[in-house]
């Protein structure tokens, strides 16, 4: 299961870059790599795993802005085309983070 976090934060002050970069470095510290620019995904081995980090993204969601939260499957993520121009490129998959039970 695969977790893509979308996110549009305003960046107009001062303050409003650094709520951005909260943002982001708690993304990051979950685990998610960069997509693309505002998009973030993180692999989770099951449904429940992934509900709690869908449950930390939520507690560290910004005063303004939209996020937007998307779950897919192996299977659905292994079938993105990914384009750069017109020419197709190899999908490069984030760094797994292995866990221990």
């Amino acid at each position: 299961m695969w977790i893509l976090v979308f996110f549009d934060l305003p960046t107009d002050t001062k303050r409003d870059r650094k709520v951005y970069a909260e943002f982001r470095k708690r993304l990051m510290n979950d685990g998610f790599s960069m997509f693309q620019f505002s998009i973030y995904l993180r692999h989770c081995p099951s449904v429940e795993n992934a509900q709690v980090h869908i449950k930390r993204v939520k507690n560290s969601l910004p005063e303004h802005g939209s996020v937007g939260i998307l779950c897919i499957t192996d299977k659905q993520f292994g079938q993105m085309e990914l384009f750069r121009c017109n020419k197709s490129v190899a999908m490069n998959m984030p760094v797994q983070q292995l866990e221990l039970f």
